[in-house]
């Protein structure tokens, strides 16, 4: 009995937090965006003629993958920036190593 009562704590626990975890990831991603490279990502893509990354992952065209090679690889005017997010005091906090860095950013992104 105690076996049980204790692993359905567990489960219980484990429940109640993960949307906790999935907030923080937001928030996080949120203060990646704001302040990647000092200014942030709008300061490019929150302009009409820049791409627009909320569209095009809400659409599908820029998935996950994708997404991250242009943060690590840079692509036309857009610099590699995984440097950038890893310097970010949120990022170094939670100690987020760049696959969660970079989930962070896009969770946030597909949200907004």
């Amino acid at each position: 009995m105690k076996k049980t009562l204790g692993t359905l704590a567990g489960i219980v626990l484990i429940a109640l937090t993960s949307p906790a975890f999935a907030d923080e990831d937001i928030e996080i991603g949120k203060k990646i965006y704001e302040r990647a490279f000092g200014r942030g990502c709008g300061t490019c893509h929150d302009i009409a003629s820049n791409p627009q990354l909320t569209e095009l992952i809400k659409a599908g065209t820029l998935d996950r993958a994708k997404f991250e090679s242009v943060l690590k690889e840079g692509k036309g005017g857009m610099p590699k920036a995984i440097a950038e997010i890893m310097k970010n005091k949120a990022v170094e906090k939670a100690g987020y190593g760049e696959d969660q860095a970079v989930d962070a950013l896009f969770k946030y992104i597909s949200t907004k």
